[in-house]
């Protein structure tokens, strides 16, 4: 199938899941080649997930003629906040204060809209995965909310793969509930960016906003050598 069946197979799937309600689709394109990404914007994608920062750069030079919208989907390294803060429209990942000051700092210095930003929550504990602590994203969120040069959206997370729908809907489930406490709280978060290809119905069946897709629009990720 080409990439524009898939999108189109991918959009047709989300539409039966959540009728009625809008979940953005990031293609992720880490990986793949700027001519690829371009046949996905000829089908009508616009959002596109990048996780490394200097192949991210390198694409948005590539195909700076289209009018996208970049996300960082990646673990943010400090040396690369700056980068990061000037030349994407979303961060999914911040777990930690000083990320967002920094972040917070680049993007008020340029004078530039805020930034959208994503607390990255580790709803399964795993040592090997970033992201806040459930008992520690609401201190989180209160302190990000505030930092100018930011828009704080919602949350996001990146639970163990697994192919049991029960638990994946356990996790997803938790990240809304997470998100509703938030609001309780007084913080206005519209966001929940949860799923990707193996597993974006649960996320989508349990509330979610924005599904990171990535090997179900594009295929097997292809690098340049």
């Amino acid at each position: 199938m080409t990439i524009a069946q898939n999108l189109e197979a991918v959009r047709e799937q989300v539409a039966v899941l959540a009728p009625g309600r809008q979940v953005a689709i990031v293609a992720v394109s880490k990986g793949q080649s700027a001519e690829r990404m371009r046949e996905a914007w000829q089908a009508g994608q616009v959002l596109f997930g990048e996780s490394y920062v200097q192949e991210a750069m390198a694409k948005q030079e590539a195909l700076r003629d289209l009018p996208l919208e970049w996300h960082f989907i990646g673990p943010l390294q400090s040396n690369k906040t700056t980068l990061v803060a000037l030349n994407f429209h979303w961060v999914h990942g911040v777990d930690r204060i000083k990320t967002a000051e920094r972040l917070s700092s680049a993007r008020r210095g340029a004078g530039r809209e805020p930034l959208n930003v994503c607390l990255q929550v580790n709803l399964s504990g795993e040592s090997s995965k970033s992201g806040v602590l459930p008992e520690d994203v609401a201190l989180l969120a209160r302190q990000v909310v505030h930092l100018p040069g930011l828009c704080l959206r919602g949350l996001m997370t990146l639970p163990e793969l697994t192919t049991d729908l029960e638990q994946q809907k356990f996790r997803f489930r938790a990240l809304r509930q997470l998100l509703e406490a938030l609001n309780r709280q007084g913080l206005a978060l519209d966001t929940l960016s949860m799923g990707m290809s193996g597993d974006f119905p649960s996320a989508v069946a349990e509330g979610s906003t924005i599904v990171r897709i990535g090997t179900a629009i594009f295929g097997e990720r292809h690098r340049k050598s």
